[in-house]
Order: structure tokens, then sequence, then C-alpha cells
């Protein structure tokens, strides 16, 4: 495991990592009408100047076209696998771009799906063998995992024991950060983190919730010790993210509660 307590995608070990790749995964329509604007992927990369923002997590074709104007400012992780939403069989998240091809675009760290409990559990594994030795061998980059069971023989993917077990995975097959699903509370993440040992967790920021809501459940992922918060549309869908960008900063690297962060 890379210790990420100095790297380029955290404060001080903790992490508010603004994802934006829903374009590939939702598709323009499912999560861009409400604030047409975003669809413009510069936009973001403006959204993710905030010193809030520890890096920015896209694919290839906006890395490719938009990062070289922002590396300056901005700390690229590379999400290297996706997978539209078209698809309708067990999940499956094939690799778009490859270790060698981010680390020549800049990146700091590269992100990668696994879905497990899918039929292609197997075969994601040997995917994400081959990015993470690849990754830690050639370029000492650190891999985040968006790690998702998910699958035709799970009914609860948010359920504690999928969370917990999610981080585990994890953590056993070499990742140096997980992205979780939030468990429903603070005791469940809890036991999510403790499952990850000394690997930070973070929270997937999941649909557009109210500020309040939004806030009190990254709030009591930083009480069960969570490294953070992975976050889109809770950010971008907002008419004016600067300002959940503020509080967000309060509740990860201040320790502010949510209702001192809306103050």
């Amino acid at each position: 495991m890379i210790p990420l307590t100095d790297s380029q995608v955290t404060r001080d070990g903790k992490a508010l990592i603004l994802a934006m790749d829903h374009g590939l995964e939702h598709g323009p329509s499912a999560d861009f009408s409400s604030v047409p604007d975003t669809l413009d992927p510069e936009k973001i990369f403006e959204t993710a100047t905030h010193d809030a923002v520890t890096c920015l997590a896209v694919q290839k074709g906006v890395a490719e076209t938009y990062y070289p104007s922002y590396d300056d400012d901005v700390n690229l992780l590379a999400k290297l696998n996706g997978t539209s939403n078209l698809w309708m069989g067990e999940p499956y998240s094939p690799k778009n771009w490859t270790v060698d091809y981010a680390a020549e675009l800049g990146a700091d760290a590269v992100g990668y799906t696994v879905y497990s409990g899918s039929n292609h559990e197997t075969k994601m594994y040997e995917d994400f063998r081959d990015v993470q030795e690849r990754a830690h061998r050639e370029y000492d980059m650190p891999v985040v995992m968006w790690s998702y069971p998910r699958g035709q023989g799970l009914k609860n993917d948010t359920k504690e024991s999928t969370i917990a077990y999610a981080t585990r995975i994890a953590l056993e097959i070499g990742a140096d950060m997980a992205k979780v699903k939030y468990p429903g509370s603070r005791e469940s993440m809890e036991w999510a983190v403790k499952s990850a040992a000394d690997m930070p967790v973070v929270m997937s920021g999941g649909s557009k919730t109210s500020d309040y809501e939004f806030l009190s459940s990254v709030e009591a992922v930083m009480d069960a010790g969570g490294a953070g918060l992975a976050v889109g549309r809770n950010v971008w869908q907002r008419e004016d993210p600067e300002r959940i960008l503020d509080a967000l900063e309060k509740v990860i690297f201040e320790d502010a509660t949510a209702d001192e962060a809306l103050e």
C-alpha cells in the first residue's frame, strides 16, 4: 500500500475527490439537465480549482482535452474504467485507458471500479491486478478503488456487512484508498473503516440531497474515521457549488459539524 498522507490527492491524509464521469456512466440527460452548463467539462475543472478539492476524477477523453489547461491548478485522478448504463448484462466495467497513458497525461493517481459479486468478478479482479501492479511498480502511483459490490445475487448493496466487505476487498487486493457507498449510519461506517485497517476509506457522494442531509452524512463519515468524500452530483448539480465546497472544507478538514459549516 502506498501511504497517502503526503500524496497530491490528499490534504493531511484526507480527501475531497470531485468526480465527473457521470456523462459516461449515466448519460447527459440523467445528471446534467438540471444544470446544463455543467455539461461543459471546463465548468467542472473550474470548480475543481477550489481549495477544498484535492483531486478531480475524470475519464480519458475529458482528461486529454481539458487537463492540459489546468495541470498547475488541479490534481488528476485518472478513472481508467467505466461503462454506460446502456449495458444490461451482469455488471462489468472495461478498461478504457492504461496506467501508462494516464501517467503520460500527468495523472497523480488512478481510479478503478470493481463490482465484487458480479458474474464477472474474477475478470475484474484480474484487470485490477494488472492496473495496481503497473501503477505501483512503474510509477509509484496510488490506486483508488470504486468498491461497489453489485450483481444478480446481491439484494442490498448498502447494508452494513456489504459495505464492510467492500472496504476489506479493496484492502486485500491492493487498493490504496476505497470509495464506497454510505451504509446509512455512523456506526455502520465505523465498521467499514475498521474493516479496511490502515487503508483510507471515502464515501461516495451519491444523488443530490439537501445541504444539511448531505453534510450530516459527511460529518458521520468523518466521525467514523473516514478519510473524506468522493462527490460529483452533490456539488456540480448545485447552482452555487462554491458554497457547498466551502462547507465541505469545514467538515472534512476542519472538523466542523454540519450545523457549523452552514452558519
